[in-house]
């Protein structure tokens, strides 16, 4: 009965720290400012086009535009991050739209039942 009743006593601790742990817990530091930075998003967005060229779902030309837009919003970003004030609140909402365009056409591309070397 004594080891039943101790059983019982931990697994109620047990439940009672498990909430408290999960409040504790820090958020993700893009969801902290409800913003995600620019490099870690074009990050992503390199990592969809390769996984999409890997599985096919991207053909060639579509990676090959894909990849010169990037390049292009890396360019600009480098040359707002130039300018004399830095990279200015106006510039990251611009950069933040461009990032948002690009990420619905690699989606687009991805899901255009366009296959690189399938034949149906």
């Amino acid at each position: 009965m004594q080891k039943f009743a101790l059983m019982l006593a931990g697994l109620g601790i047990a439940a009672a720290t498990v909430p408290a742990a999960a409040i504790a817990a820090p958020a993700p530091a893009f969801a902290q400012a409800g913003w995600q930075n620019v490099n870690a998003r074009q990050a992503r967005l390199e990592t969809r086009i390769d996984q999409g060229i890997r599985s096919g779902a991207i053909t060639r030309r579509e990676a090959t535009r894909l990849r010169n837009d990037f390049r292009a919003l890396s360019r600009l970003e480098a040359q707002y991050r130039r300018s004399r004030p830095g990279l200015t609140l106006n510039e990251r909402r611009d950069l933040d739209r461009r990032v948002d365009a690009l990420s619905a056409r690699i989606r687009v591309q991805k899901h255009d039942n366009q296959h690189r070397g399938r034949r149906w």
